[in-house]
């Protein structure tokens, strides 16, 4: 509040807000953390899997204490705790079932998913209800983010799910990456709900872990690059 640019007003849009987690890990758990201590008065979060002993390295909303239970009831505990004011709606899997449903009556969905078929349904279901949606990845020491709409989705950078479908759990991620990374997520949803500072949308943030540098590109350069390749 004590922010030239924000106002009660800003916090009021924030506490209206009804957004959707898909997914509660690496890059989830911290985003949760971070838009439950912003106030955001309404999250859903999507998330079936059971906590494992080698989440903890980059999942750092939970505790060993937590290993072989439900992330989505641990984290909604730990939610809770962080902000008692807040709404909090656990929804176990987003699947083509109920794609259309978690989304259609929620004002902006946040893809935190670690797999590309759940990264491909979220893109399609939001293109096609019109929403939109803040995406973020991380994998080795890369980061990428941005924000998309009906018009400018995820499909315009990567067209097909990639031939290797290896994740986080086969080629590994430096943990510290997934904070950065949904740290610019929550940044723009936040922005985005309060109709605050400037849109990722259009481009593409890249953080490169290893060297500490970032870059943000045009997409349509990206899709050129991509092209090219």
């Amino acid at each position: 509040m004590l922010l030239p640019e924000f106002s009660p007003v800003h916090q009021e849009k924030l506490k209206s807000a009804r957004v959707l987690v898909i997914g509660a890990g690496g890059l989830g758990s911290p985003l949760l953390a971070y838009l439950a201590a912003a106030g955001v008065g309404h999250i859903g979060i999507c998330e079936a899997d059971t906590l494992e002993l080698h989440n903890l390295q980059r999942q750092i909303l939970y505790s060993h204490f937590d290993v072989g239970h439900s992330k989505l009831e641990r984290i909604m505990g730990h939610l809770q705790q962080l902000n008692p004011h807040i709404r909090l709606t656990g929804l176990g899997s987003f699947t083509a079932e109920n794609a259309v449903q978690l989304c259609q009556n929620v004002d902006l969905i946040f893809d935190a998913a670690d797999n590309f078929p759940t990264r491909y349904l979220i893109n399609d279901t939001c293109t096609a209800l019109g929403k939109p949606w803040v995406w973020g990845a991380a994998q080795g020491w890369e980061g990428m983010a941005s924000r998309f709409d009906a018009q400018l989705g995820m499909r315009h950078l990567f067209p097909e799910p990639p031939s290797n479908q290896d994740d986080c759990d086969t080629l590994g991620v430096i943990g510290p990456l997934l904070g950065v990374v949904s740290s610019h997520m929550a940044l723009e949803g936040i922005k985005h709900l309060t109709d605050l500072g400037d849109s990722l949308y259009g481009w593409l943030w890249i953080f490169d872990a290893f060297e500490g540098q970032s870059r943000k590109i045009k997409i349509s350069q990206a899709q050129q690059a991509g092209s090219s390749d």
